[in-house]
């Protein structure tokens, strides 16, 4: 295993154990995040602030990782599969009542210096939305 594919894993394992602050630890201060929906937001604050909007909405773990690291180890994507929860109403979605999702999704990383510089994730929206809209939440 590469050093750039353990940083990966160790910043998803973060992301999985809830360890905001391991996440953070990992990343360049001018960190670029491109989420796949909204804009580009770019350090470590601005990511953080993301993390928490987040995590008040969704509850959210990461399964079936699989990471590919090009030759030179400065790029490299991930693929997973997001198992959550929708928790709080976001604007211009559905309604959250609870509704449990499994959604296929990818990451493009750019690493820099030991460090995530870039994150760039992908889903598809419309199938989330699927998802959450035909579930009547829990009972």
């Amino acid at each position: 295993m590469t050093e750039t594919e353990r940083l990966i894993r160790a910043y998803y394992d973060a992301f999985n154990a809830g360890d905001r602050a391991a996440m953070l630890a990992l990343l360049t201060e001018d960190v670029v995040h491109d989420p796949n929906q909204g804009a580009r937001r770019t350090g470590k604050p601005a990511f953080s602030q993301f993390m928490a909007q987040m995590d008040a909405a969704y509850a959210e773990t990461l399964a079936d990782l699989v990471v590919m690291v090009d030759a030179t180890g400065t790029r490299a994507a991930a693929e997973f599969t997001v198992l959550g929860q929708y928790l709080r109403t976001e604007e211009g979605l559905p309604e959250a009542n609870g509704q449990r999702y499994a959604l296929p999704a990818g990451a493009f990383l750019t690493i820099r210096a030991g460090k995530i510089a870039r994150i760039a994730t992908h889903y598809n929206l419309p199938d989330w939305i699927r998802q959450v809209s035909t579930q009547p939440g829990p009972a």
